[in-house]
């Protein structure tokens, strides 16, 4: 018999029982279905996580104040910092010859009004370099100035949500705000820029580090933001933030530094073996799809008794009978597994236009991994109700026995 005859009768048996076969279809369509939707998930998180801390800047590392041993108590917090982070700390970091820019960063809430409109605002004391190294942008103006991050000017950028909160459509530059019982003069506002990684930008005030500290009455930093000149210096430029930390606190390493690329590996760590773990719960539904398929192939066994006696009757061997139903068992899976990848991307297309802020996609391996399961399964489970078929003595076939 030639393959194309082979392939032929497998399909004519198919077409024989619908109900049957679009059941199995179904079964096997949903579970490649399953697996692409969720992979498509996992694999949506992990971009949208690495888009969320690329929006931070490049090389980056952050300076805490405290060590990352943990004390009791959930969550686990901070050791306890036998020295504040303060500016003067933040411009001796300057000197590493690895580091492009250093922000100092304070951070405090504050009421502020503009005649007779008022707000509570996330105030960020920071110097210009914060600019590049959030890489932000300026609807208006422009952001503080370079200067000495020591002089604690009158001066203030609006986020955009802020601005429009505060002076709805007046142009607000060279206005003169209140925060708390100092004025400042807004001298840019800038664009919207959205979460990032939970603190939205447009909703903030930006005054120069020094005023922020004297307004918050604190010497204390929340932390220092550096960005190193290579992803390469990335390491080296860690290193030397410890030592020049520990000469300064007398000897105590009372700091945490995190890399931008050392969280961002972990959260891709996590969010891959997530991805993997509902990928293999979805495939639990291949395998019952597959344990479907041989039970529809035993009982197909059972109605075509007489058809294989035929078939063996004129010179059929028992591995072309073998091979006729290992051909039904793959043309089941094959018509599923394509069901299921067109209402996979079906789905995965509808789920993007409803979350468009979600980077939703399809991994290739997940649809590789899913048509060769959805393939495999149903010649593994095949094999019995085929084994069956082919030793089928003929005379006894033909005779319904």
């Amino acid at each position: 018999m030639k393959p194309e005859d082979t392939v032929r009768f497998g399909m004519r048996a198919l077409f024989g029982y619908p109900a049957r076969t679009l059941l199995v279809l179904l079964a096997m369509a949903m579970g490649v279905a399953s697996v692409i939707l969720l992979t498509a998930l996992g694999e949506g998180a992990r971009r949208y996580v690495a888009r969320e801390f690329t929006s931070l800047g490049t090389h980056l590392l952050f300076v805490l104040p405290g060590r990352s041993e943990t004390v009791g108590g959930p969550p686990p917090l901070l050791a306890s910092t036998p020295r504040d982070l303060t500016l003067e700390d933040a411009m001796a970091l300057t000197r590493i010859s690895s580091v492009e820019r250093v922000a100092p960063v304070s951070v405090g809430a504050a009421p502020v009004s503009w005649r007779e409109r008022h707000r509570e605002v996330t105030l960020l004391g920071s110097t210009a370099a914060l600019f590049e190294i959030r890489q932000l942008a300026m609807a208006q103006g422009s952001f503080l100035p370079a200067g000495d991050p020591f002089r604690g000017e009158g001066i203030a950028v609006l986020g955009h949500k802020v601005k429009s909160e505060l002076f709805g459509n007046r142009n607000a530059l060279g206005e003169w705000i209140r925060i708390q019982d100092r004025r400042f003069r807004v001298i840019g506002v800038m664009t919207p820029k959205g979460q990032s990684l939970g603190m939205d930008m447009s909703d903030t005030a930006v005054i120069p580090v020094a005023s922020a500290l004297s307004l918050f009455d604190t010497e204390s930093l929340f932390r220092i933001i550096l960005q190193a000149k290579s992803r390469q210096a990335v390491g080296r430029v860690k290193d030397s933030v410890i030592e020049v930390i520990r000469k300064r606190h007398e000897g105590e390493d009372d700091i945490t530094v995190i890399t931008q690329d050392a969280v961002l590996s972990t959260f891709d760590r996590i969010l891959t073996t997530m991805t993997l773990t509902v990928a293999g719960i979805a495939a639990v539904s291949l395998v019952v799809a597959g344990i479907l398929i041989m039970n529809v192939m035993l009982i197909s066994v059972s109605q075509r008794r007489t058809e294989i006696g035929l078939l063996k009757a004129l010179g059929a061997r028992s591995a072309q009978i073998l091979r006729l139903f290992l051909t039904e068992a793959s043309v089941l899976s094959m018509a599923g597994a394509g069901m299921g990848v067109a209402i996979g991307y079906a789905g995965a297309w509808v789920l993007a236009g409803m979350f468009p802020a979600f980077p939703l996609q399809v991994p290739l391996w997940s649809l590789a991994a899913a048509v060769l399961t959805a393939l495999v399964n149903g010649l593994v489970f095949g094999v019995l109700p085929a084994r069956r078929a082919s030793h089928l003595d003929p005379v006894q076939a033909l005779a319904k026995r």
